[in-house]
């Protein structure tokens, strides 16, 4: 459906436009009515689907429609999330949709110096998006009051719950007016938080699930490589060399892990940077945006970034370390393949990492593609001959011997 038979004011049909948003996807279609009837909703849908947009729309435009030019002081929604780069990333958004409209936003997030943020607030807000860390410390303070909250969006809320911020969410939710209206998103849920999702919005909530048979996105290409777990370095480095136009999240297990492999890229001349919850927020926010600009084309990040972060372009999502929850799996490979692009998740799965790929694929309820290389090949990666061959030229040498992969499984250049 056209933005435009929504209903909604014209400043935001003009935002929207700019944006090039020109048409909803199937979470906006069936969200958007939702809140703006005043409902709560419980929406479950795949990483990449417009989630963030979902909400903002309809609140943006509520807010917008019932105010004079006149400020009004109190904060009328606040939008819980469980990292600082998707607060950020969604107080962006909402900044970008709002523009010259009667809707003040602003992302609230620890590790930074807290004056400044807490000038905005008293500068008066509609829209607080906040990390619950940062926000508790404020609310201690005297610097938030939260009395006039008529919508609580929770977003990754599994996360938050499975995190343990069931009790800060009820703690907020006792601060607020009754009769507030809850948004509930989120891009996976299990048994125990659907529980949990349920006890957070009326008995009547509106329940929008989008392809619940299959949490990956359709426009997502799988494979997995069978690799020894010291012998990874290589075939990273070989991989991203052969396909130079791409843009590379590759995800690791912890923090000491993408330094190393961010020192044994460096040593093989790939250029990487390196994301995870060892540093500075100012480090964070410049990391993001390098990537983002597309000055460096290779982030090396821990499972920090694997929720809800939107980056622009990225073709490849690399799985160095294969996760230890299954639910990661299909938040990592969400990096890629957003909106209507394509996309290519490549698993290195050394053989004491077999049973979590079988976790995996139990979650996705299919297997994953196997990429053969040959010996031959393997030993051209690890130790490059002088000839002038490439591992995308022995992996069509293996393919005109064994056959060719599936379709969207074989190395390939964007």
């Amino acid at each position: 459906m056209k933005f435009d038979k929504l209903q909604l004011s014209e400043d935001l049909l003009r935002n929207l436009l700019d944006m090039k948003y020109f048409r909803t996807t199937d979470i906006q279609y069936k969200t958007i009515p939702a809140v703006l009837r005043g409902e709560d909703v419980l929406a479950i849908a795949q990483t990449g689907t417009g989630k963030t947009a979902a909400f903002a729309i309809p609140i943006i435009d509520i807010i917008h429609s019932s105010k004079s030019s006149k400020r009004s002081g109190g904060i009328r929604c606040l939008v819980m999330v469980p990292t600082r780069e998707l607060a950020q990333q969604i107080g962006e958004v909402f900044n970008n949709l709002s523009r010259h409209m009667r809707c003040k936003s602003f992302a609230l997030y620890g590790g930074v110096e807290q004056d400044r943020q807490i000038k905005k607030l008293q500068d008066g807000l509609d829209v607080l998006i906040a990390t619950p860390g940062r926000m508790f410390d404020l609310i201690s303070q005297g610097h938030i009051d939260l009395s006039g909250i008529e919508i609580l969006v929770l977003d990754e809320a599994d996360q938050m719950l499975d995190l343990g911020f069931i009790e800060d969410i009820e703690s907020i939710k006792r601060k607020l007016i009754r009769g507030h209206q809850t948004l509930f998103f989120s891009a996976t849920i299990n048994t125990k938080i659907k529980r949990l999702a349920y006890n957070q919005v009326r008995h009547n909530a509106i329940r929008i699930q989008i392809s619940p048979e299959d949490p990956v996105s359709k426009n997502i290409s799988h494979a997995v490589i069978n690799i020894p777990m010291d012998d990874k370095r290589f075939f990273l480095a070989d991989y991203i060399k052969q396909n130079s136009e791409g843009k590379f999240v590759v995800f690791v297990r912890t923090r000491i892990r993408a330094e190393r492999v961010a020192k044994a890229m460096e040593r093989m001349e790939v250029q990487t940077l390196t994301l995870h919850g060892e540093k500075d927020q100012t480090d964070r926010l410049q990391v993001m945006q390098t990537f983002r600009n597309g000055e460096c084309k290779v982030l090396i990040a821990t499972d920090i970034t694997a929720r809800g972060i939107d980056i622009p372009d990225v073709t490849h999502v690399i799985n160095y370390d294969i996760p230890e929850k299954a639910e990661n799996y299909v938040h990592r490979i969400g990096r890629t393949g957003r909106g209507f692009n394509k996309g290519l998740a490549i698993s290195f799965c050394a053989p004491e990492e077999k049973e979590l790929l079988l976790d995996i694929e139990e979650l996705i309820g299919k297997k994953i593609d196997v990429l053969k290389v040959s010996k031959k090949a393997y030993e051209m990666v690890l130790t490059p001959p002088s000839e002038d061959m490439n591992f995308a030229e022995l992996i069509a040498h293996e393919e005109s011997v064994m056959g060719k992969p599936k379709k969207g499984f074989k190395n390939k250049k964007k």
